[in-house]
């Protein structure tokens, strides 16, 4: 059979940076981008100051950017909304005062990479525009609004009183970065460059560049445009200038290619980046210099081998995300993505799916440098509304559950491709998702899937369509049209994000892919993207073969990843999700976030992290785990002896949340528990006490699970497995009563930059220093003036103490405070403390 794929070829990512030398005299040197973050004011009011607002009579509050004042207030259960997290919205107003004023032939941009959400922004008490969507990036031209007397005043009103109008916890306020663009009138605007490799070989790369150049000025304006190509180490490795014009009061787009030799890729384990510089230049002055970070690789999608990069056959080992961070918050430092994303690399995670919302820009740039690969999602909902609190077509007509819908037709082509203009140059995203599980707000594509019916029994996340692809279209074409037709909408998305760049594919996450290849929905996508049906994976290949089709969010289970590993055709999967999230827990209080995470809302390890490491990586790995029998899913087999499930082959249809097992090894003397071992070793033996339990194997496990039957004893459980000839070895011990706090940090030196995080983790360890992990106590926290606290938790998504506060009740025996450096250098000392525990203490040197 003939082979039909997808080829597509890198971009990069645009930095709005860079530095530019004032071209009238070439002596004034001005930095292009200035951090905009600080020496904010923050006040919330009720909706007659909001809406008519006198800034002398409010009590501000001097805050620093990014800001999430959600995440600040307390978790509750009577007004808060379980979809969003338990946590309130409201009214917001920020203030700044700043001195610039603009120069003679100067342009000024003020730049927000994230406003969630209504935001409204005043300078001087002119409106420079509104700005509804929470996580698009967009900026204004202020030139003309700067005050002649050099005093400004910045305000930006976030109307965030419809706290319920996402299925997730967003945030609310000025959560991502603000930036201010100085350039000369002649000038590469905002997102103003392009970059692909349409052509590489072992030898050489073509780098092709589209710049784009806005001529402010009054008269007609000629120019050189000088690009230099410098690789990973500084070094030049490429050079080309033009001559170039511009009319009056208009813009270029000019360009140009490149070649670079001996190129080095850009890689999931060798991420390289390139960087393009590219000048204006009259009469031998720098007029604006803009940079372009860039790296050099080849993506391809085959409807039967799955995904290529750089020609090696690669599977999407990926998980989905959310935009929050547990007790930041939105506002997410990036020191706290950092180790997040090292967390999940190490458990061979390689691809990040952002649900269901652009990211930010330093989220991109950070997997840029660390090697993932990215496939960001413009939007949950389009031109119908979901229900915020059960998911699927709207229920109930309610203000707070108002959300993006309401804008959709007149902002979505706007919103979605001012994301594209700002992410099209990162060489980590590979796929644009214009939307996920659209299909639940439509009602033709349920009454056409045949599920839903009265007559249907069945869990259609099993089952195979219970009627004929024939039967499927029949229902879907003689179901009345809606007011708007998914596939129309679908292809217009489509269309608007290849207006701007076709080396990536489309792709969406379906629900109900059965109807969507047969309703025209899959016909506006390259790839399509099934949501929990890996059931239908055959199905889907066999009736639609010259379709690529993938895993786009499935379940943190072993089940999911067999299917994949068994069918060449499926590229990978994103499992919902790599880290607990914030909101979609709907009347649960306590429970105030999801649980499908690998990591918990603090970023500890989870079970569920272990068993997944074991299926991504290499390296030989071991985690022990235990229950009791009584509340375990497994049973000693009373002919056997053996440990069994008590529901057979329920490993097969496992859901989001990993079943209840214990990290410790504490229990009533002679007690019968289960222990579990996850691991990639072929053999494993176990030990209690020294004393060999038996030797097993994997492979006589289909659940990838070792299991024994163990009576309890106190002391030390260790296994020791072998794995292609060498030996591994993992052990937990029976902890006693807690004697001391011992802490953690993950990092020893930071910078005073106001920016800089630092993790600091408290366990609580007995009189041998062992770890007690049964046992839970409150832990009380000090930090000198060299910090501030950012906040504390401990993971658990029932756990609704204050984020912004000292003292923290453990959680399998740990607890997690950050702190945020100041602008002082000196020693930080951070001290833990718990009744009738000794202390510890920690040091940060802050440079």
């Amino acid at each position: 059979m003939k082979k039909y794929y997808y080829s597509f070829t890198l971009l990069i990512f645009v930095l709005v940076g860079g530095y530019y030398l004032l071209g009238q005299n070439g002596k004034n040197e001005l930095n292009r981008e200035t951090n905009f973050n600080f020496d904010w004011e923050f006040v919330l009011v009720g909706k007659a100051d909001f809406e008519n607002p006198d800034l002398k009579k409010f009590d501000w509050r001097k805050i620093q950017l990014p800001h999430d004042w959600s995440v600040e207030a307390s978790f509750d259960s009577i007004g808060g909304e379980g979809a969003t997290g338990y946590l309130p919205g409201g009214y917001g107003l920020y203030k700044k005062q700043f001195k610039l004023q603009a120069g003679e032939n100067q342009t000024t941009y003020l730049y927000f990479d994230g406003v969630y959400n209504n935001a409204e922004v005043y300078l001087n008490d002119i409106k420079l525009g509104d700005h509804p969507y929470g996580y698009s990036p967009f900026y204004f031209d202020i030139t003309d609004q700067l005050s002649s007397a050099d005093n400004n005043v910045l305000l930006v009103k976030v109307d965030r009183s419809r706290y319920a109008d996402s299925r997730w916890y967003t945030g609310s306020g000025i959560y991502r970065n603000v930036k201010l663009v100085t350039t000369s009138n002649l000038h590469i605007p905002v997102w103003g460059t392009f970059i692909t490799t349409p052509e590489i070989t072992a030898t050489n790369a073509r780098v092709a560049l589209e710049v784009t150049v806005k001529n402010k000025n009054k008269q007609d304006e000629n120019f050189d445009l000088l690009t230099q190509i410098f690789d990973p180490k500084g070094a030049l490795v490429a050079e080309l200038t033009q001559k170039a014009a511009v009319e009056k009061s208009s813009e270029g787009t000019f360009s140009q290619n490149l070649t670079v030799n001996d190129p080095l890729l850009w890689d999931i384990q060798s991420p390289n980046i390139y960087k393009a510089v590219t000048y204006i230049r009259q009469d031998g002055e720098n007029m604006d210099r803009y940079e372009t970070p860039f790296g050099i690789r080849d993506i391809k999608f085959d409807k039967d081998e799955g995904f290529f990069l750089n020609g090696k056959n690669t599977l999407i080992k990926g998980v989905c995300l959310h935009h929050d961070a547990g007790l930041v918050g939105a506002a997410v430092p990036l020191g706290v993505w950092k180790r997040r994303l090292l967390k999940l690399k190490e458990a061979g995670c390689n691809a990040i799916r952002i649900s269901h919302n652009p990211g930010s820009e330093e989220f991109l740039t950070l997997c840029d440098e660390m090697g993932f690969l990215v496939q960001e999602e413009f939007f949950d909902e389009w031109d119908n509304p979901k229900d915020k609190r059960l998911n699927q077509n709207e229920r109930s007509v309610d203000y707070i559950t108002r959300g993006y819908t309401r804008f959709f037709q007149e902002w979505a082509e706007r919103d979605l491709k001012t994301t594209m203009l700002r992410d099209r140059n990162h060489p980590s995203v590979f796929q644009w998702s214009i939307g996920n599980e659209i299909e639940w707000t439509y009602p033709r594509y349920a009454h056409a899937s045949g599920y839903f019916n009265m007559s249907w029994q069945g869990n259609y996340f099993w089952e195979k369509p219970p009627i004929s692809p024939e039967e499927i279209r029949r229902r879907y074409e003689e179901s009345p049209e809606e007011k708007y037709v998914l596939a129309k909408t679908a292809q217009k998305l489509s269309n608007w994000t290849k207006e701007l760049d076709t080396t990536r594919p489309v792709i969406a996450n379906c629900i109900l892919p059965s109807v969507s290849h047969l309703s025209g929905y899959a016909d506006a996508l390259d790839i399509v993207g099934y949501s929990y049906r890996r059931v239908l994976y055959d199905y889907g290949h066999e009736n639609y073969p010259d379709k690529p089709i993938m895993g786009t969010e499935n379940l943190v289970q072993w089940h999911e990843w067999k299917s994949v590993m068994e069918r060449p055709f499926i590229s990978g999967t994103f499992f919902w999700t790599g880290i607990d999230y914030m909101g979609e827990s709907n009347a649960s209080w306590p429970k105030k976030a999801t649980t499908s995470g690998m990591l918990d809302l603090a970023g500890f390890e989870k079970p569920s992290y272990q068993m997944i490491k074991t299926l991504w990586t290499e390296a030989p790995h071991i985690y022990i785990a235990s229950q009791t029998e009584k509340k375990s899913i497994f049973k000693v087999d009373e002919a056997t002896g053996a440990p069994v499930e008590k529901k057979t082959g329920g490993w097969k249809k496992a859901l989001w949340s990993w079943h209840d097992v214990n990290e410790h090894w504490n229990y009533e003397d002679n007690e019968t528990t289960i222990v579990e071992i996850y691991s990639n070793c072929e053999e494993i033996e176990l030990f209690l006490n020294e004393k060999s339990l038996g030797v097993k194997r994997l492979k006589d496990f289909p659940d990838h699970i070792y299991k024994w039957v163990v009576n309890f004893k106190k002391g030390k459980l260790e296994a020791i497995g072998k794995k292609d000839k060498a030996m591994v070895n993992a052990k937990i011990l029976t902890g006693n009563q807690p004697v001391a706090i011992e802490l953690d940090a993950d990092q020893n030196q930071i910078f005073a930059n106001n920016t800089d995080v630092v993790h600091v983790v408290a366990k609580i360890v007995d009189e041998n220093g062992n770890r007690v992990k049964h046992q839970e106590l409150e832990v009380e926290f000090e930090v000198n003036s060299k910090v501030k606290i950012l906040g504390v938790d401990n993971g658990s998504a029932t756990n609704v103490q204050d984020f912004q506060t000292n003292k923290v009740r453990t959680h399998n025996g740990k607890a997690l405070l950050i702190v945020q450096a100041k602008n002082e250098m000196g020693e930080a000392v951070i001290k833990a403390k718990s009744k009738g525990l000794k202390e510890n203490s920690q040091k940060i040197s802050i440079r």
